[in-house]
C-alpha cells in the first residue's frame, strides 16, 4: 500500500514525464502546486518508490522515470480522466451528425480523427470480427472459371468474395462442397472457418466432394479469415514522433507488426465493457514491449460489434486517451445503431 504522500508523488512523475519526456527530478515535482512537499522529502520518497519498483532511474540521470508497474498503479488507481478540448469535442460530433451511410465510410473517419487528435496510432477491428457465425453459405458460379460465394451470418450481414474456380471442377463438385460446409461450419465463428475445415473436415471431404484436393484452393478463397480487410489503421507513423521510438530496431519490429493483419486484431481485441489498457509487457508480444495499447468495444443491443483502441508509447496520456475512448464508442454504437436499423 502506498501512502498518500506517495500516490501524489507518483502522480506526479507519471504526469510529467508523460509531457516532458525526460527524467524528472525531485525540484521539478516540488515546483508542482498541488505537491506541498520539500525537494528533499520528495526526493526520499522516490527512492522508497524506486526500490518498490514504481520507478526508475536511467543511469545518465539523476531523476526518475515510471517503470511500467508505475504506469499500471497510476491507471488503476490515480488516473482522472481529462475533459475532452472543445476543438477535439467539436470534431467528433461532426464526425457522426454527419450523414455517412457507408459503414466503411464511418470507420475510416473514426480512427482518421482519433489518431489526429491523440497522435498515436489508431485500430479498429471491423464490426462482426470476431462475434458472429456463419449462418449460410452459398456459392453462385458466373462462369467456368469464376463465382461469388456469400457469407451469410448470424446478425444478418452479407459479405461476398470473388473466387477462382479450379480447373476440371464441376458444378455437382461445388455443390457436394457447399452442402457439406453448410452442415459443418453453420454456427462457428468467422475467423475460425478455414482452421476449421483444415483441421476437422478434410477427413469428410475426402470421403464426400469429388476432386476435394483441387477444391480446396477455393474453399481458402471463401473462408480467408475475416482476419484481412477488417484491419482499419490510422497514424502508424506517428509512432516515429516519439522520443522512445530512435532506435531503428524498435521501429523496424512495429512497421513489420503493422502488417500481421492477424497479430494486430489478437493484440486490439477487447472482449471487455469499457476500456481496457495493456501497458508493456502485459501486450505478450516483443514488438509492443515499450508500447501501450488502450482499447475498448462498440455495440448495439449490448452485442459487441468491434474494437477500437490506440497504440502509443507506455508514455501515454492515458487521462485524454480514455476520455476519447469513452466518447467515441458511445457515440460509434449509436451511429452504428442507425445505420443497421
Amino acid at each position: 500500500m502506498l501512502t498518500k504522500r506517495q500516490k501524489k508523488i507518483l502522480r506526479a512523475v507519471v504526469e510529467e514525464y508523460i509531457v516532458n519526456a525526460e527524467p524528472v527530478g525531485s525540484r521539478t515535482v516540488s515546483k508542482r502546486e498541488d505537491i506541498g512537499f520539500s525537494a528533499a522529502t520528495i526526493r526520499n520518497e522516490m527512492a522508497d518508490l524506486e526500490e518498490m519498483g514504481f520507478l526508475e532511474q536511467p543511469h545518465t540521470s539523476a531523476g526518475r522515470i515510471p517503470s511500467q508497474s508505475g504506469y499500471r498503479y497510476y491507471v488503476d488507481h490515480l488516473m482522472i480522466p481529462d475533459r475532452i478540448e472543445h476543438p477535439d469535442l467539436l470534431m467528433i460530433h461532426r464526425l457522426f451528425s454527419s450523414h455517412m451511410d457507408a459503414l466503411e465510410q464511418t470507420i475510416q473517419q473514426t480512427v482518421s480523427i482519433l489518431s489526429r487528435i491523440t497522435n498515436y496510432t489508431s485500430i479498429m477491428l471491423g464490426p462482426e470480427l470476431y462475434d458472429n457465425k456463419l449462418k449460410h453459405l452459398q456459392v453462385v458460379p458466373l462462369n467456368d472459371r469464376m463465382a461469388v460465394a456469400i457469407l451469410v451470418t448470424d446478425t444478418g450481414h452479407v459479405d461476398q468474395r470473388w473466387i477462382t474456380v479450379p480447373d476440371g471442377v464441376s458444378l455437382s463438385s461445388i455443390e457436394q462442397m457447399v452442402n457439406l460446409l453448410n452442415t459443418k461450419l453453420t454456427g462457428i465463428p468467422l475467423h475460425h472457418l478455414k482452421q476449421t475445415v483444415h483441421k476437422e473436415l478434410l477427413e469428410e471431404f475426402s470421403r464426400h466432394v469429388e476432386n476435394y484436393e483441387y477444391l480446396l484452393s477455393m474453399v481458402d478463397q471463401m473462408l480467408a479469415s475475416e482476419l484481412e480487410g477488417r484491419v482499419f489503421t490510422s497514424g502508424t507513423t506517428n509512432i516515429l514522433s516519439q522520443p522512445e521510438f530512435r532506435d531503428v530496431e524498435k521501429i523496424k519490429a512495429l512497421m513489420e507488426l503493422f502488417e500481421e493483419t492477424e497479430t494486430v486484431s489478437r493484440l486490439f481485441s477487447n472482449k471487455h465493457t469499457g476500456v481496457q489498457i495493456r501497458i508493456g509487457h502485459e501486450n505478450h508480444l516483443e514488438a509492443v514491449n515499450n508500447c501501450s495499447i488502450v482499447s475498448a468495444s462498440f455495440e448495439i443491443d449490448g452485442r459487441s460489434l468491434g474494437t477500437i483502441g490506440v497504440l502509443g508509447p507506455t508514455r501515454m496520456d492515458y487521462c485524454k486517451v480514455v476520455s476519447l475512448l469513452d466518447l467515441l464508442t458511445r457515440d460509434l454504437s449509436q451511429h452504428l445503431g442507425r445505420l443497421y436499423k
